[in-house]
């Protein structure tokens, strides 16, 4: 053999490219596989771990809202590596990096149906074994047919927006200077409809009534009259008076029902966060008007015990936030703080009230939900319970993810079994 001569007896050389340079087909299937595993492994980690600050907490809310969608992009990175994992190093890491996301995005898919069969226990339990039967056909064809629709966790929710007359900016200002300002969700349909107040979270700092207007129209579109509310900002203005501004809401749609074609009579507050802290006050006071009910999703019940153990990680900085609203710390007002927390008005009598909670919750933890369901039962009330274990606050910011769509399932049957005529209901 003539040095530096390659003859046909030499061994051929195993390199990546071809003769002209081109990336082969292994190596092309295998960074593919890379792209699609890697990313969803990273983004699914977040279904587990809990979000240590503010700027990672949307990844620790949304990722298992998301988690259908990674847990395609994880199976279609296995799938690629698998072609080459015996001869290709990158595909064994996707095929780790997938197995592993693979595992993670399922989980809230594995644990839907306990979780769901548990909400509807509830429901049962707390409005009769039978109270779907009444609640009209008409209106039950309205509802999510299931706890969880597939397509749905693709391609948004679905529902139709043109039987809903929308008017923002609304204002009502009374003789006495008493004004609100808020959003209103109509019906099309003719007659005199039940009403949902809608008030918003935000920390008691920010936030708007058009915030949740997904919500607000398909729960129109289902026949009630909706009011997003506004109220006033801490730090700017502190406690109460955020309450009393739901309280003049209150008073004041009540006295111009008839603009909106609004049934005050059959009234029900939703409040997300902050908001639900506000609807449960004005639910529980003793001199509230009548209301058929309460929903509470992740709402703060008791603002003492929620500063002095705070939650960790603690991502919003919990106690700042409360000493925003509040003016001071509860070693210097503590009966003030206790006017301000909801659970300090739980007595008998009390409306019906939902409650839905994230397991995963790191702003306003879960063990308030079972906390105040217990006091409530304990009274005598009427509680429909729901803790959804791979969900973080704010869960329904993504509403198609499994536990927007739960949650979804379970405030529609609420909302239509207290909403009924007193004639039709037991």
């Amino acid at each position: 053999m003539l040095a530096g001569r390659v003859t046909s007896d030499d061994p051929p050389t195993m390199t990546p490219r071809s003769v002209t340079g081109a990336v082969t087909r292994p190596v092309l299937r295998s960074r593919l596989a890379l792209g699609f595993a890697v990313p969803s492994a990273f983004l699914a980690m977040w279904i587990v771990v809990p979000a240590p600050n503010r700027a990672l907490r949307p990844l620790g809310v949304g990722a298992p809202e998301v988690s259908a969608p990674l847990l395609l992009a994880a199976v279609v990175g296995l799938l690629l590596a698998l072609a080459d994992v015996r001869r290709q190093m990158r595909a064994r890491w996707a095929a780790l990096c997938a197995v592993i996301a693979i595992g993670l995005s399922a989980s809230p898919f594995v644990r839907f149906r306990s979780v769901a069969d548990d909400a509807e226990q509830s429901l049962r339990r707390a409005l009769g074994g039978d109270y779907l039967a009444h609640i009209p056909a008409e209106q039950r064809a309205h509802f999510r047919a299931a706890p969880l629709v597939v397509a749905s966790l693709f391609c948004g929710l679905g529902r139709p927006s043109d039987s809903v007359i929308v008017t923002r900016q609304a204002r009502i200002v009374d003789a006495s200077g008493a004004q609100i300002t808020y959003d209103v969700y109509q019906p099309t349909t003719a007659g005199v409809h039940p009403v949902l107040v809608q008030i918003y979270g935000g920390a008691w700092q920010r936030g708007q009534p058009s915030d949740f207007t997904e919500f607000a129209s398909d729960i129109a579109a289902q026949g009630y009259v909706v009011f997003a509310i506004d109220y006033r900002h801490a730090p700017q203005y502190r406690f109460p008076a955020q309450l009393d501004d739901v309280r003049t809401a209150l008073r004041l749609l009540n006295a111009n029902a008839a603009r909106w074609h609004a049934d005050m009579t059959r009234l029900v507050l939703i409040g997300r966060s902050a908001g639900a802290h506000l609807a449960m006050l004005a639910a529980y006071a003793p001199d509230a008007p009548p209301i058929r009910g309460v929903i509470d999703y992740y709402g703060p019940v008791d603002l003492v015990e929620g500063y002095r153990h705070p939650p960790s990680p603690d991502p919003l900085q919990v106690r700042p936030v409360e000493e925003a609203l509040m003016g001071g710390t509860p070693d210097a007002m503590l009966e003030r703080y206790r006017v301000a927390s909801p659970i300090s008005f739980v007595t008998r009598h009390l409306p019906p009230t939902l409650l839905i909670y994230g397991g995963r919750d790191h702003i306003v933890e879960p063990r308030f939900g079972d906390l105040l369901a217990g006091r409530l039962l304990a009274e005598g009330n009427a509680v429909v319970h729901v803790e959804i274990p791979w969900a973080e606050h704010a869960f329904d910011t993504v509403p198609n993810g499994p536990s927007g769509q739960l949650a979804r399932y379970v405030t529609e049957r609420f909302l239509a079994s207290v909403t009924q005529p007193r004639t039709t209901m037991q």
